[in-house]
């Protein structure tokens, strides 16, 4: 897993230590000197992972990891802050920087690229749903960047797993101050419980009777309902050995006993953060490929996901000798609609056009929007016989019932002229019963509209 680390730092000496130890992982190394220096490197995206010492004479660590974590182009990137500093509060104030790990030199090998790989994983998570999340963009809808970094991470929702009273009650009486916590003492119970919760975290006690917490992170890495939800791990002092383990495996943070309270709640606040931003992301990506599929007035799924989806059930039908009937669905005069009362009328018509016809099909069916006033529906597993009274009624539901129009003002008669076919040859390229059913469609308009008009293959 190679990833490109940027090593800040004003001592050369340090520099050189950090270049050859990461160097020897098989990373990229970058280095700079000074904070501005590594603002304007941040700035071009040529780093995955920010390794900052605290004192540098032109602009401190806290400064940087703070511009850094308040700009929406870098507030993504990984950091962890390396320094001498030792005490509580300047670890506190490195973390409520927003700093992702404050390690205090010297920093043993094994627990810097133990860091170093968990966040590289991480970095490159966000990346990929970064970078399918850029068509979003192109289609209009927001960016989560600027709402990640105005959020504060609290008010999240967590799940305490600890099997020790005196400290399950000391941990959740410090979150429940800004977070809504539930206690699950008993570790059987607790992947269940994770999967039912909708969380926003997962605090696990490494030091369970009887059970192994790491296994416990572990399935809840590998069952889909908790996979994204962060893990945060504790433990004391003797198993750090075992929370490096856990960093291989999945676990995002972790915190040795004693616990700080002001570092517990910092900790919580980034994992929290960094969840939301990646569900977000993740909400993005899969609304862009809605959009891309769906035609945006009616709902109902475009062309574009029609001429790709009936290729496959034309093949399905083909391979297990099941009929497949196809319908294409013309407005009548729907020119006409457009000219005499406006098209806000014609949006109107087209809308209630599509609830109509979900009313009438299958849960099976494939209904799209093909161009215009065109509507394509895809029955599998039917023939003529049924398809054609499908045809009727759906006919009859459009004639039967006039459309309100200009917000119920006023209510305009509409009638559809349906051409309808099947695929019974096996083989028949998708075209050729496209074809076959607008030619149908062409009677039916030619004989008078408001009609359904069949054609065999």
């Amino acid at each position: 897993m190679s990833a490109r680390i940027l090593v800040v730092d004003d001592v050369p000496a340090n520099v050189k230590l950090l270049e050859a130890r990461l160097s020897a992982e098989y990373f990229d190394v970058m280095t700079a000197s000074n904070g501005t220096e590594a603002l304007a490197i941040c700035a071009r995206a040529e780093c995955d992972i920010i390794l900052l010492d605290v004192m540098m004479p032109d602009m401190d660590g806290f400064e940087v990891c703070r511009r850094l974590k308040t700009d929406p182009a870098t507030h993504h990137i990984p950091v962890v802050m390396v320094t001498a500093l030792d005490s509580p509060s300047d670890r506190n104030r490195g973390l409520e920087a927003g700093a992702d790990d404050f390690l205090t030199k010297p920093v043993s090998d094994v627990v810097l690229i133990a860091r170093v790989r968990s966040l590289t994983r991480l970095k490159m998570m966000t990346d990929e749903l970064r970078m399918r999340a850029i068509t979003s963009l192109e289609i209009g809808m927001q960016a989560p960047e600027r709402s990640a970094v105005a959020d504060t991470g609290k008010g999240g929702r967590i799940l305490l797993v600890d099997d020790r009273q005196s400290s399950y009650e000391r941990l959740a009486t410090i979150l429940a101050a800004e977070h809504t916590i539930d206690v699950e003492p008993n570790p059987t119970e607790a992947l269940f419980h994770a999967a039912e919760g909708n969380y926003d975290l997962l605090i696990v006690s490494l030091d369970l009777n009887n059970f192994d917490g790491l296994r416990l992170c572990s399935q809840a890495r590998s069952l889909e309902r908790t996979r994204h939800v962060p893990i945060l791990a504790i433990a004391d002092p003797e198993n750090s050995t075992r929370l490096l383990r856990g960093l291989e495996i999945g676990v995002n943070d972790y915190l040795l006993r004693p616990i700080d309270k002001t570092e517990l709640l910092a900790r919580a606040r980034t994992q929290i953060r960094r969840r939301r931003y990646t569900d977000h992301l993740r909400d993005n990506v899969q609304n862009s490929i809605e959009m891309a599929i769906t035609d945006a007035l009616t709902g109902l799924h475009n062309r574009r996901y029609m001429e790709s989806h009936l290729a496959t059930l034309a093949e399905q039908a083909s391979t297990r000798g099941k009929p497949l009937a196809l319908m294409i669905l013309d407005i009548d005069y729907f020119k006409s609609i457009n000219d005499n009362y406006g098209h806000d009328a014609g949006d109107d018509v087209l809308r209630e056009f599509a609830v109509r016809v979900r009313k009438s099909i299958r849960g099976i069916d494939l209904a799209c929007r093909y161009g215009g006033e065109e509507f394509v529906i895809v029955m599998p597993e039917t023939d003529l016989h049924v398809a054609g009274m499908v045809a009727e009624r759906l006919r009859r539901s459009i004639a039967g019932e006039p459309f309100a129009v200009h917000k119920g003002s006023k209510r305009i008669e509409v009638t559809i002229s349906i051409g309808l076919t099947t695929l019974e040859q096996k083989g028949e390229a998708v075209a050729d019963v496209l074809k076959r059913a607008d030619t149908a469609l062409y009677r039916a308009k030619h004989d008078g509209r408001n009609r359904v008009v069949s054609q065999a293959a």
